[in-house]
């Protein structure tokens, strides 16, 4: 009985309410449509744009622009999801709000909410070593590998800080780093096809297979959707800037995805960009603008991940005080761990450090990946079931989960072949979450009962 209590006490607290939405937008500055846009492009364009394409090239070789146009289509069935699920419900926990709303405060939406702040954290984490990746590149590869993680570490605490000034702030931020790297990438793509030599270019071979293990690797570019929802609180009109900011979004991180691609395809050779794994980028630019060049793309790369590590972590950190706050995970664990937005946030970055210092690039950023493929397909499993007050459509919905649940399984046996502790370190992340979710909630139960 207290806990359809509660859950109707959760749908009260996040209706959206016209009334409500006018007088909180009289009071508070808010967040522009191309504020949460930038959020949603700096989500995106991170690390895994300047430092997982040599990775990808080992599977798809050439074919990098296809898998980038796959990973798009197979991302924006989940982004019509979550469009629509965060323009009902608009919240500052985004997704962690979707759940209870889909499956009822519990077990269930709890374990998930962990999970998925698990896999923010995981982002967070590629990102800042993405960072810390280039920013040894520029220095000439001098640094040893605990001076490139303590890197990581001072680039996660300087994002956490711009985080405490605020939304607004954060999207400010976003857009002027975002506005950087996309004039910088724009100049590299048609500056890098104009000089190259497309008369002597040929296609390497392909495997369905290994497309597939590319779209894959590459998803977690596309991630970076889900921070948009985080804001969508703070939006004058959530019902018409959401889905909007999104899928623009969307397509214009498309957009720049294939273009650059195309321009480093015509550059390097697949075996080329294996033997510069992790900085394929800025040897690419380096062929078309000398040093200045590869200078250019690595500060554009440390803004890039810089700027997607600051969303991801506004990210988190809002999911995790959302589920405290609105009780989508126990009472116990909100209490003890999530109390306030601050300790949120600060629990968030020790987290994300703790990553950092844990596990390389290439780990990080399949977990990632792996990590959000699962969480899509749950979240678009749980929209079918309020479905009818979100208005959506079912066949997108449906697929959706078939096409990040394929997407997920190809990796996962890859990963198991290629990297089996990605693979054990995600399973002990998803049955951890809802063990962590049962134990406390008995644990609380057990405290609350009589004697």
């Amino acid at each position: 009985m207290s806990q359809l209590y509660a859950f109707r006490k959760y749908k009260l607290t996040c209706q959206p309410n016209p009334t409500l939405l006018k007088s909180s937008s009289k009071k508070t500055q808010g967040i522009s449509l191309f504020s949460a846009t930038a959020l949603g492009i700096g989500g995106m364009m991170g690390a895994g744009l300047f430092s997982l394409l040599g990775t990808a090239s080992a599977h798809a070789g050439s074919h990098i622009p296809l898998a980038f146009l796959l990973g798009a289509l197979a991302a924006s069935f989940s982004v019509y999801s979550y469009a629509k699920l965060g323009a009902t419900f608009p919240s500052s926990g985004g997704a962690a709000t979707f759940t209870v709303m889909s499956f009822g405060p519990g077990v269930i939406s709890g374990g998930l909410n962990i999970f998925q702040y698990i896999a923010y954290l995981i982002a967070a984490a590629l990102y800042a070593a993405g960072f810390s990746e280039y920013a040894n590149t520029l220095l000439g590869g001098n640094l040893d590998p605990l001076e490139v993680k303590i890197v990581g570490a001072v680039i996660v605490i300087l994002c956490t800080g711009i985080n405490l000034l605020g939304t607004n702030i954060v999207g400010k931020a976003e857009m002027l780093a975002i506005g950087f790297v996309t004039i910088a990438l724009l100049l590299f793509s048609v500056e890098g096809i104009h000089v190259a030599n497309v008369g002597i270019f040929q296609f390497s071979g392909w495997s369905l297979n290994g497309i597939a293990i590319a779209t894959g690797i590459l998803y977690i570019n596309y991630q970076g959707f889900g921070v948009v929802t985080n804001s969508s609180n703070a939006m004058r009109e959530p019902q018409k800037e959401l889905p909007l900011a999104m899928f623009s979004a969307l397509i214009l991180v498309t957009i720049a995805y294939v273009l650059v691609s195309t321009a480093v395809i015509l550059l390097l050779s697949p075996a080329q960009m294996a033997t510069y794994n992790g900085h394929v980028l800025a040897d690419a630019a380096q062929i078309v603008s000398g040093k200045a060049g590869f200078v250019v793309i690595g500060a554009s790369a440390l803004l890039a991940c810089a700027a997607a590590l600051n969303a991801t972590i506004f990210a988190a950190s809002n999911i995790a005080a959302d589920m405290a706050h609105k009780n989508s995970v126990s009472k116990a664990l909100g209490d003890s761990v999530l109390k306030t937005e601050f300790r949120a946030l600060t629990v968030s970055a020790f987290l994300v450090i703790a990553l950092v210092l844990a596990f390389p690039l290439d780990v990080v950023g399949k977990m990632a990946s792996l990590a959000f493929l699962l969480v899509y397909a749950a979240i678009t499993y749980g929209h079918i079931r309020v479905r009818k007050q979100t208005g959506a459509k079912l066949w997108p919905l449906w697929a959706a989960i078939i096409i990040n649940l394929s997407l997920f399984t190809t990796l996962f046996i890859n990963v198991i072949e290629t990297a089996p502790n990605s693979a054990i370190a995600l399973v002990i992340a998803l049955i951890g979450s809802f063990a962590i979710e049962a134990t406390s909630r008995k644990f609380l139960r057990k405290k609350l009962k009589p004697h």
